[in-house]
């Protein structure tokens, strides 16, 4: 895996940033705010997002506060799986992407539980689809910090890399002075 992240050969999954989950969740405006930066940037780069939810009947919607940075044409993948990747729906959100040159290979990942379906998918996706896997580790959480941080352990063991939202925007931007480094960079200061 390359060390450096590109626009062309990543894209994004939020996982089960919900109403009913966040709240229970060991330092939520933290992963709040850094949800909203990675969000933003996708949209500003033109980096793929896949979203989920898990049983959003009894967990609720996706927080409005991220909701509303949803592409309008995305549709989350609604499961009950734990990881994103055992949902059927997964394989064909991921082989619909668009492909800019050759084939999307790194998925940054960020959500709740850490270690639940951010831990179980990141796992799925190294096995199953031979991907890079990057865990943007400050907007990612559990309902306790141990288990987040032993999670964040478990994925760099099984080879996943665990960057912050500032170096996982910054590498995708790769330059200072564009439009979209001038754009995003208010999210930073």
């Amino acid at each position: 895996m390359s060390k450096f992240l590109n626009t062309q050969s990543s894209f994004l999954i939020m996982i089960d940033i919900q109403e009913k989950l966040l709240p229970a969740i060991f330092n939520q405006t933290e992963i709040l705010n850094n949800s909203i930066k990675l969000l933003t940037a996708a949209q500003t780069l033109n980096v793929p997002l896949i979203v989920s939810r898990q049983y959003p009947k009894g967990i609720g919607d996706t927080v409005s506060e991220l909701k509303k940075l949803l592409p309008e044409n995305l549709t989350p993948i609604d499961k009950t799986e734990f990881s994103v990747c055992q949902n059927e729906k997964f394989s064909d959100a991921f082989l619909n992407l668009k492909f800019d040159s050759g084939s999307r290979d790194t998925a940054i990942l960020f959500g709740v539980e850490s270690h639940i379906c951010v831990l179980g998918t990141a796992i799925d996706l190294i096995e199953k689809y031979n991907l890079n896997v990057v865990i943007a580790a400050d907007a990612t959480g559990s309902r306790t910090e141990a288990n987040h941080k032993l999670a964040l352990e478990a994925a760099k063991n099984f080879g996943c890399m665990i960057y912050p939202v500032e170096t996982i925007i910054y590498q995708m931007l790769g330059q200072a002075g564009t439009p979209e480094f001038k754009k995003l960079l208010p999210l930073f200061k």
